[in-house]
């Protein structure tokens, strides 16, 4: 029986391929856990969070929302057990921490590891790990604009083997992310009535290639997302929060006429939005839909649910999302989130996440 075995990088990149469920591997190449959603908030609204409202996880979604964050510290740590229906032991985790600087500024750091089996064709499986460490600045520029800068070290260890005569070494790189957030809040001192919304831009993964010798070289997963938010209150009991994101890969579209991987960065960066062979149909075939809501009751308990959706001539990966969070004593938060598949056989069915995170101080100190 066949099913799609790519994470969630790896389809959305275009590069889809089909793997036995007996195989269970993923294909030496792009590091995996770069566009993988590594919190339990987000990833129980969709997978969706350029426009959420802030949180020591933005360092993933959108660093520019730190700068205008509602606590002066947050740090958080998130666990995600991955293909845990197919695998023993792959696993991704995700820390991240921020701090304010004064009223208008903020610094964050984040980690990532992931840890999996892959493969090359029909060769050995191997037990790789990828790490990324993430450094970050965020500062607002007016009243209700703020931009972030991220740089990334990237490494992605694919273990000791031969390939094609040539040694596997592993991959290493940095990249940057750019990022914007727009927040408009209109508040009724009277009534407690409190209407607020935001829009965020995120360019992120933008860096040379990954090279591992013996394995090849390959495009980072250089995305572009775009998103939009609302939130309401009449009277602080009760908020409703809804977001969606839409995203695209920003690398070649194979064409079976050549190695996408063998175009310089740049140029592949560029003609990822008219290179698709079958024009700017197919090119829209390639844009994600993430969009979700989460219900806040007296800002204690939280509700989530979602829906992430790809088209189904590229990683036909949909699903439902769905989760809660509790805060406890103002300053802690704990996550959880389920996902859904719409089809029965899909890899990713019983993904959970969870996350826990901790804040402290007041936005203005």
């Amino acid at each position: 029986m066949k099913a799609n075995l790519m994470i969630a990088c790896c389809c959305a990149l275009a590069y889809t391929e089909t793997f036995s469920q007996q195989s269970i591997r993923i294909p030496i190449g792009q590091p995996a856990s770069l566009t993988i959603a590594p919190d339990a908030r987000s990833a129980a609204m969709g997978e969706a969070g350029v426009a959420l409202s802030a949180d020591a996880n933005a360092t993933y979604w959108n660093p520019a929302k730190l700068a205008v964050a509602d606590r002066e510290i947050g740090v958080s740590a998130s666990y995600t057990p991955w293909l845990a229906t197919l695998t023993d032991g792959s696993w991704l985790g995700y820390a991240s921490a921020y701090k304010k600087l004064g009223e208008k500024q903020a610094i964050g750091l984040a980690v990532q590891n992931f840890n999996y089996e892959t493969a090359y064709a029909s060769g050995p499986i191997i037990d790789a790990t990828d790490l990324v460490l993430s450094g970050m600045y965020s500062r607002q520029l007016g009243q209700n604009f703020s931009m972030g800068l991220t740089l990334k070290y990237i490494s992605s260890n694919t273990g000791n083997t031969i390939i094609n005569g040539a040694p596997v070494h592993p991959g290493r790189t940095v990249a940057g992310d750019i990022s914007a957030f727009y927040h408009k809040r209109i508040k009724s001192e009277n009534s407690g009535e409190d209407f607020s919304w935001s829009l965020g831009a995120v360019l992120s993964n933008l860096g040379d290639k990954v090279n591992y010798g013996g394995a090849g070289e390959y495009f980072l997963p250089t995305t572009i997302k775009l998103g939009g938010g609302i939130s309401y209150t009449a009277t602080g009991k009760h908020r409703l929060n809804v977001i969606a994101d839409l995203s695209k890969l920003m690398v070649p579209t194979p064409d079976n006429l050549q190695n996408p991987n063998a175009k310089p960065v740049l140029k592949g960066v560029i003609q990822s939005f008219s290179d698709a062979p079958g024009g700017f149909r197919e090119e829209m075939q390639e844009v994600t839909l993430s969009m979700g809501a989460e219900y806040w009751y007296n800002d204690l308990i939280a509700i989530r649910g979602g829906y992430h959706g790809e088209n189904r001539n590229k990683s036909n990966q949909r699903y439902l999302t769905a989760g809660a969070g509790v805060r406890l004593f103002k300053n802690y938060t704990a996550d959880a989130s389920y996902l859904f598949p719409v089809d029965a056989d899909n890899p990713f069915k019983n993904t959970f996440r969870v996350s826990l995170g901790a804040y402290f101080g007041s936005k203005k100190g």
